[in-house]
């Protein structure tokens, strides 16, 4: 081991921590090396470690899982009904989706 420690950190607290001097990572670098597709070298110390980081990296992407059938959209509700829901605990949007389609099994055209 080399003694450095492995932090985690936004952007800003990346720069923010460099513009203190408490950092010696070149933002720039990063970014050009990046932009180019330039890969880091692996830890000559635990080369399995910065595969192992890599595949985690992969799997935490963001966004929703692929194939989702969930559309993200703009809809106004009444507040109290929006109240009602988020009262009720995590997973509202998901028993409000549910409350929804219960909805349209009853009413919808047939």
């Amino acid at each position: 081991m080399t003694g450095l420690k492995m932090t985690t950190m936004t952007i800003e607290e990346m720069a923010a921590a460099r513009e203190r001097g408490e950092s010696k990572t070149d933002l720039a670098v990063l970014r050009q090396n990046q932009l180019a597709g330039i890969e880091p070298e692996d830890d000559e110390d635990s080369p399995d470690a910065t595969v192992a980081l890599r595949e985690t990296i992969i799997r935490r992407r963001a966004g929703r899982p692929l194939g989702s059938n969930k559309e993200q959209v703009a809809i106004r509700f009444d507040k109290d009904v929006l109240e009602a829901f988020r009262a009720t605990g995590r997973g509202w949007q998901t028993r409000m989706n549910d409350a929804l389609k219960a909805w349209l099994k009853e009413h919808a055209p047939g």
